[in-house]
């Protein structure tokens, strides 16, 4: 059977593959461990070297450099996994931080009065109120959502705010 040119340079780049890695891959796996402390995440990034250079072999020119090249790139993932953990931390704590802002719900009482004064308010009123301070939007956002002028949105947040204080006796 006559082999094509794709699987002869599939079988001559895995047996030289295979040989890199016999050669190399302890080095890299000290390295590795040295620069993570952490053994199995060693071995994930000395695979993840070698499969990042596996499609690079046709492309060295020096063999004698693939040693620098695997060092380089064991590297590089060490310093990636590390910016990715301090990103992921990042993100955790400001989450923590805002689950913990978060208001205490009102009492089930309290809640349906509110309910109730809102929906007394006149529908503008209410929509202001309700983009505002419910979806959160800024005054430009609301008054764009209203097709109105970010004057007019915040008299209109304005008087409904004043409105509610008077009917729940805040003010």
């Amino acid at each position: 059977m006559i082999r094509t040119e794709m699987e002869k340079a599939e079988r001559i780049e895995g047996g030289r593959l295979a040989q890199l890695y016999e050669r190399h891959a302890d080095g890299a796996l000290r390295l590795a461990y040295l620069l993570t402390g952490d053994l199995p995440l060693a071995e994930d990034l000395v695979h993840d070297a070698f499969v990042k250079l596996a499609g690079r072999l046709l492309h060295v020119r020096d063999p004698g450099s693939f040693d620098a090249y695997l060092r380089r790139t064991v590297v590089n993932l060490a310093i990636s996994h590390f910016r990715r953990r301090k990103v992921e931390r990042a993100y955790l704590e400001r989450e923590r931080r805002l689950a913990r802002a978060d208001p205490v719900e009102p009492e089930p009482a309290a809640r349906e009065a509110m309910k109730r004064a809102l929906l007394r308010l006149p529908h503008r009123q209410r929509a202001a109120i309700v983009l505002r301070f419910y979806l959160d939007l800024s005054e430009a956002e609301t008054a764009e959502a209203l097709r109105c002028r970010p004057g007019t949105a915040k008299s209109l947040v304005s008087r409904g705010l004043r409105t509610l204080r008077n009917e729940l006796g805040g003010g």
